[in-house]
């Protein structure tokens, strides 16, 4: 274990414990439907499909929620009896959404479900084992991004290391920072606030903040190792995963 990464991980949390969220935060609201859902995928013993569905459900509900967020413009239309509707419509060029993998990219499908011909882009993170430092292992991102809105997903978030990485990555390609959006399942207080000390332009959407990290870097109350319940697999453990256990 790298004691430097660990110990400045550790100082940055201890720093903002009992801050207040920073404004830039939308939590979905927890409505008893948003409750039961969580309720089923935290539970150890939900079975993979039931995890898959629910999960995939929640990922839905936060993309329409984030999108409530980008900027609109009135626009007028006809409607087929020949009168006008006065309506809304994005003031913008384009969304592209961006995934971090591997659980992120979970995310895509409800993202495409809800934004027609919709780009995507592919960003995986993983830990040297020399430095403990994260490291840019694979990218692939659209052209021009300059003028996109970009959604940019992980499943969970916990002291938010690849989300900053990836946030640094999107700003290097000439994405404009308040318009990227951070949209994660499950996030931990430890990474909203790195994240948001960071980059203060950058819109963090989730279902969830949960309030600790223990040692090993997972969030709790927590969801456990997304990817595994998701795939249906064992991580490799330079994977570097939200909510899995990095290998710091």
């Amino acid at each position: 274990r790298h004691m430097c990464l660990e110990r400045n991980e550790s100082a940055l949390a201890s720093a903002h414990q009992g801050q207040p969220l920073p404004e830039t935060l939308s939590v979905m609201e927890s409505t008893p439907q948003v409750r039961g859902m969580h309720t089923i995928i935290r539970n150890k013993e939900t079975s993979r499909d039931e995890f898959i569905f629910y999960s995939k459900r929640l990922m839905r509900l936060l993309i329409e929620h984030a999108l409530s967020f980008l900027p609109l413009k009135p626009v007028s239309v006809e409607t087929p009896q020949g009168t006008v509707y006065e309506g809304k419509r994005l003031s913008g060029k384009r969304i592209t959404g961006v995934s971090i993998l591997r659980a992120g990219e979970t995310m895509e499908q409800a993202l495409m479900a809800v934004c027609k011909d919709i780009r995507l882009g592919k960003i995986l993170i993983q830990t040297n084992h020399d430095t403990g430092e994260p490291e840019l292992h694979y990218l692939r991102l659209p052209k021009d991004l300059s003028e996109d809105y970009v959604i940019l997903m992980d499943s969970t978030v916990s002291t938010g290391a690849a989300a900053l990485m990836a946030v640094r990555v999107l700003l290097d390609h000439d994405v404009q920072e308040d318009k990227i959006f951070l949209l994660s399942l499950l996030m931990a207080e430890m990474g909203v606030h790195s994240v948001a000390y960071a980059f203060p332009k950058v819109r963090i959407i989730t279902t969830a903040v949960d309030k600790n990290v223990n040692d090993e870097f997972h969030i709790i109350p927590g969801i456990g190792n997304f990817g595994d319940r998701y795939f249906g697999t064992d991580a490799p453990s330079d994977w570097y995963e939200s909510d899995e256990g990095m290998d710091y």
